[in-house]
C-alpha cells in the first residue's frame, strides 16, 4: 500500500478513549490501519502524561486509513456516531476531561459537509434523545500516542478496562456489522 494511493483516505475521530474507537474501527471491512493518537489542542508533541493534564486541548483521537473503494467516509462517520455517546460533553462512560470529548477532525471542506449532514440528520430522526455535541473542526496536526496505546485491545483482552468498557462496544458493532452484512 503506498500511502499516496488515491483510492485510500484517512479519517480522524475522537470520542473518549481511543483504545475503545480503535478497537471497532479496526474489525471495520474497508479499514487498511487504525492509529491512536492525539490532536485538537495546541501543544506541539504531546504525550500521553501532557493529553490527561488537561492543558493541551487535545483530544484521544484514532487516525483511520481506509479504502474509498470498500467504505465512504460517511461510512465512518456513521459507525464512529453509533459506537459512542455523541451528546456527553468531555465525557464517555468511566472516562472524563477535554481529553474525552466527541471530535471529529476534518481535512477537506466536504468532509466537513458529511459530518454536519450525517450529524443533522441524526437530530432530525432525534436518535440519541438529547443534542449532539460533537465538534467538527479542522485538523491540524496528528501526534501518534505512544507505542504502549496501539493496538490496545487486541493485545490486552483480559484486562478489566478492555473486558468492562470496550469488548461490550465490539459487540455491539460486531452485531451492528452483522445486520448490515445481511448474516443472522
Amino acid at each position: 500500500m503506498a500511502d499516496g494511493d488515491k483510492d485510500y483516505g484517512t479519517a480522524v475521530f475522537g470520542g473518549g478513549c481511543f483504545w475503545c474507537i480503535d478497537a471497532v474501527f479496526s474489525e471495520m471491512p474497508g479499514i487498511i490501519r487504525t492509529e491512536c493518537g492525539y490532536a485538537g489542542g495546541t501543544m506541539a508533541e504531546p504525550t500521553y502524561e501532557d493529553v490527561c493534564s488537561g492543558t493541551t486541548g487535545h483530544a484521544e483521537v484514532v487516525r483511520v486509513t481506509y479504502d474509498r473503494k470498500k467504505v465512504s467516509y460517511r461510512d465512518l462517520i456513521e459507525t464512529f456516531l453509533s459506537v459512542h455517546d455523541p451528546t456527553t460533553p468531555d465525557r464517555q462512560g468511566p472516562d472524563y476531561g477535554s481529553q474525552y470529548r466527541s471530535i471529529i477532525l476534518y481535512q477537506t471542506e466536504q468532509e466537513k459537509e458529511i459530518a454536519a449532514d450525517v450529524i443533522a440528520e441524526v437530530e432530525r430522526k432525534g436518535i440519541f434523545g438529547d443534542p449532539v455535541v460533537t465538534e467538527i473542526v479542522p485538523l491540524r496536526a496528528f501526534y501518534l500516542a505512544e507505542e504502549y496505546h496501539q493496538k490496545f485491545f487486541s493485545r490486552n483482552p483480559d484486562k478489566p478496562y478492555c473486558r468492562i468498557v470496550i469488548a461490550p462496544k465490539v459487540s455491539k458493532f460486531r452485531k451492528r456489522q452483522s445486520r448490515l452484512l445481511g448474516s443472522p
